[in-house]
């Protein structure tokens, strides 16, 4: 217990939590005191920046592309012709509909259900070493995967499960001397 609440003061301190956070994180770490847990979960493990994209699983690619595309205003990108697109907007690569019937990042075999196949966040310093040493600390059995598109060849992102069994991707750019480095 004391060990957090160091922490979360370390981290008000050094900038990394609003006041609001260091009041919650506190709060959080006497309720769990107070029932006899520790408040581990209260820790983050990474900084997440942004939403790096949605994988969606669909009955129809081309209808589910068309309805962001057209009603939302998003531009389609890496379109197969056979049963995937992304959708972009703003910093995320956006939306990615595969049809359901495809091999997904997540499930090893085609799917016949529908739906949120994985999210993607993307997180700030990325370090493969280090955020494969976090994931596996925490129980997690990261999978690699390298590259992204064209433009970001350096692209890394571990694959895990979240407690429900939804997929998550953790992504960020690898920088030179990180082992997972690539250029074009």
């Amino acid at each position: 217990m004391e060990t957090v609440i160091s922490q979360l003061l370390k981290q008000f301190e050094d900038g990394k939590v609003t006041r609001r956070q260091l009041i919650q994180g506190l709060t959080a770490a006497a309720l769990a005191a107070a029932r006899g847990t520790t408040a581990t979960a209260q820790t983050p493990g990474f900084k997440t920046l942004n939403l790096d994209h949605i994988n969606y699983l669909v009955t129809d690619y081309t209808r589910s592309r068309d309805f962001y595309a057209g009603l939302m205003g998003m531009t389609v990108a890496n379109d197969d012709g056979k049963g995937s697109a992304e959708v972009h907007f703003g910093d995320a690569r956006g939306v990615g509909v595969r049809d359901r019937s495809m091999m997904s990042l997540h499930n090893i075999q085609p799917s016949q259900r529908t739906g949120i196949d994985h999210i993607a966040l993307k997180i700030d310093n990325w370090d493969t070493d280090r955020v494969k040493a976090e994931l596996e600390r925490r129980g997690l059995k990261p999978r690699l995967a390298r590259g992204g598109a064209l433009d970001t060849p350096s692209y890394v992102s571990f694959t895990v499960q979240d407690p429900d069994g939804l997929g998550v991707q953790i992504s960020g750019i690898a920088k030179p001397g990180d082992s997972a480095y690539k250029t074009l």
